[in-house]
């Protein structure tokens, strides 16, 4: 660990786990659990995106629903290619690494599945889930509808989640992935600003009253991302979350889906690997403007970093860290049956 700088401390991986895993044990997670979270953040930190790493713990201790009744997960439904579970009211990220690992099994047999997933809270990255899918040999999409946080243009007020939506595809080398929201600013990253005490860009935030706001602590709600097509796709994630059952409990928003396909339903996935490949390489080798080093595809900011940072150590802010020290120690209830 090194703290040589005073609002910064750099931790390897190895010790950005340990420091995960050991602090959800204390706040009442077992260590399979544990473990699930603590790999899903120390992945977001070293991909890059430090409001999705470790201050997500934060999130998730902070959450209502943390100490609330909780049970193992269950399917409502289910059939070869699908299932719909109930998440029993546990973290996102547990019941989401689950459910794909269902999704994966399934769509390896049957060449497609469908799972969704309710009853759960603070998934996470998806591109973590899809990327499981593609490293499988498997077509990986993922789609979420979470709590209100994004207005409709032209409201004051809050009508959809951040609702992201995910790809993975399997190529001759890493799965290409994209992971995008539908909103102009993360609500992960809200949080994180909040914490931080900054200030956010221009034009993605309004207050209470409808203003702008960089404030994030004054923030009622966020726009959504290249105004009304950015609507309507995080109501196609809406929609999505509705057929993963997010009616049917008390918060009426949280709706997970995970889809996987498998390749040689059309093609042989080594041709399909094969082809993916060349047409990444096509998109690549195109022109570039002057002053333009390279044309970046989405997810490659995000491999190199993780490659990057596996060999230099990640950096968290200094209160994160110690905000993550001074947890006390909780006990969540018994899952039950």
């Amino acid at each position: 660990m090194d703290t040589s700088s005073p609002d910064r401390v750099r931790l390897s991986a190895k010790e950005a786990q340990e420091l995960s895993e050991r602090v959800l044990r204390k706040i009442g997670y077992d260590a399979e659990e544990a473990r699930i979270i603590a790999d899903h953040v120390v992945d977001a930190a070293l991909c890059g995106y430090e409001y999705s790493g470790l201050p997500k713990i934060l999130n998730v201790a902070e959450h209502r629903k943390l100490r609330q009744p909780r049970q193992r997960m269950r399917a409502l439904r289910e059939s070869p290619v699908s299932a719909l579970f109930d998440g029993g009211n546990n973290n996102g990220m547990v019941a989401m690494y689950r459910a794909t690992q269902v999704a994966i099994a399934k769509a390896s047999e049957h060449g497609f599945a469908v799972v969704g997933v309710n009853n759960a809270w603070v998934s996470g990255r998806g591109a973590l889930y899809v990327e499981m899918a593609a490293r499988a040999g498997l077509i990986g999409i993922h789609s979420v509808s979470s709590r209100a946080h994004v207005a409709a243009p032209g409201s004051a007020g809050r009508a959809t989640g951040t609702n992201p939506i995910a790809f993975a595809f399997p190529t001759q080398d890493e799965p290409f992935v994209i992971d995008v929201s539908t909103a102009a600013f993360m609500g992960t990253d809200l949080k994180f600003q909040v914490r931080r005490k900054a200030v956010l860009p221009e034009g993605v935030a309004m207050d209470k009253q409808g203003r702008p706001t960089r404030d994030p602590a004054q923030v009622h709600a966020i726009l959504p991302l290249g105004g009304y097509k950015g609507f309507a796709i995080a109501l196609a994630m809406q929609a999505l979350g509705v057929l993963a059952g997010s009616g049917l409990g008390d918060d009426k928003y949280y709706g997970y889906l995970i889809m996987a396909i498998k390749p040689d339903l059309l093609l042989p996935l080594e041709d399909y690997r094969r082809d993916m490949s060349a047409m990444l390489a096509r998109i690549k080798a195109t022109p570039r403007q002057p002053g333009v080093d390279e044309i970046r595809l989405p997810g490659e900011r995000s491999a190199r970093d993780r490659a990057r940072h596996l060999k230099e150590g990640i950096e968290i802010d200094k209160k994160i860290y110690d905000a993550l020290l001074a947890l006390p120690e909780g006990k969540l209830p018994e899952a039950t049956s």
